[in-house]
């Protein structure tokens, strides 16, 4: 059976669940875990991709993201093979370290957002890696002791999570912490790691009820929300691929958009896919990143290659050119 696409958008929340292959380890020890950290204040903040909750257990990670200009793959593509690369060179080994497709579940912000930050910071203590939750303040491989105001980074968004609980920060700590003592008791939470509707509800068991009395579902395992929120996001998905295909079948292919920037801005296609700094150009290019990443499906990471620069430069003319597209009012095809 053939895998399904990942769904994805700007703005998306993310339960993302990157596994050891063979559900091997991968972190050996402490420099090991502080070297997949500094990646992921790295990547998160190059690509001002927020980041709500993480923790590192001994054979996987959990993250809870926000997807920005960068899509999620792109986010997931440079912490892991970057990681991978270095984990085998330090401990001189080969082959694949993580499983070859990680789980990414895009995740409705109502009712789940608050549960899944809850769920991610108490899996420290279920995998008995702390005793309990003074320990987990405390644990420097999760982001629970940053938002208690025990660790610090720059890069966790706190910000937002806090300002769920209240407008001062102590009191809204204080109320954080007693909302993740009440979740320690739930244990494992099979209804948070996907499947729309289909979990939401209660499991198969309440899922056969209701279709016995004729009630109609919507589920998918890579979608966590009630049906509404499940058919929203499909739909907008088959619409983004169909426009994608609309736009094949009238020839619109990265070099359509590249001539079409250069008729635009009035700049020779040498000056877009060469060095050029000149504002024009950095113009231009950024746009045909933009339109090559959102309308036509091309990896930021091809374009980086294509372009000759690095992919968080890629990433920053996505950005503008998005803002430029706007602006302007530009269309990618002749209306």
């Amino acid at each position: 059976m053939p895998r399904m696409a990942r769904i994805d958008a700007p703005g998306a929340l993310h339960h993302v669940i990157a596994r050891g292959i063979e559900r091997r380890e991968i972190f050996q020890d402490d420099k090991d875990r502080d070297n997949f950290l500094e990646r992921l204040e790295t990547i998160v903040t190059e690509t001002h991709t927020p980041c709500y909750a993480w923790a590192f257990l001994p054979n996987h990670v959990h993250l809870l993201l926000r997807t920005g200009m960068t899509p999620i793959s792109g986010v997931m593509r440079r912490l892991l093979t970057g990681y991978a690369v270095s984990y085998n060179g330090r401990h001189r080994r080969r082959g694949h370290l993580f499983q070859n497709r990680y789980k990414s579940i895009l995740c409705q912000e109502d009712p789940y957002l608050l549960e899944l930050v809850r769920y991610i910071h108490l899996n420290p203590m279920r995998a008995r890696l702390v005793d309990d939750v003074r320990f987990l303040e405390r644990y420097p491989y999760c982001g629970h002791s940053v938002l208690v105001g025990r660790g610090k980074n720059s890069w966790q968004d706190t910000d937002t999570i806090l300002s769920l609980f209240g407008e001062n920060l102590l009191t809204a700590r204080r109320r954080y912490r007693e909302f993740v003592r009440k979740g320690i008791n739930q244990g494992k939470r099979p209804d948070l790691i996907g499947g729309g509707l289909i979990r939401s509800v209660g499991g198969w068991i309440a899922v056969k009820k209701l279709r016995e009395t004729g009630a109609s579902q919507k589920g998918d395992e890579r979608i966590l929300g009630d049906s509404a929120f499940v058919k929203t996001v499909l739909q907008q998905a088959e619409e983004q691929l169909d426009r994608r295909y609309h736009l094949r079948t009238r020839g619109v292919d990265f070099e359509h958009t590249l001539n079409r920037v250069a008729h635009l801005m009035d700049v020779e296609r040498d000056r877009i896919m060469g060095s050029s700094k000149d504002r024009q150009a950095v113009k231009a290019r950024s746009i045909v990143c933009f339109w090559a990443v959102h309308e036509l499906g091309i990896s930021q990471t091809h374009l980086a290659r294509r372009f000759g620069i690095s992919q968080p430069a890629v990433s920053l003319a996505v950005r503008r050119g998005e803002g430029l597209v706007k602006q302007l009012g530009f269309s990618i095809v002749e209306n």
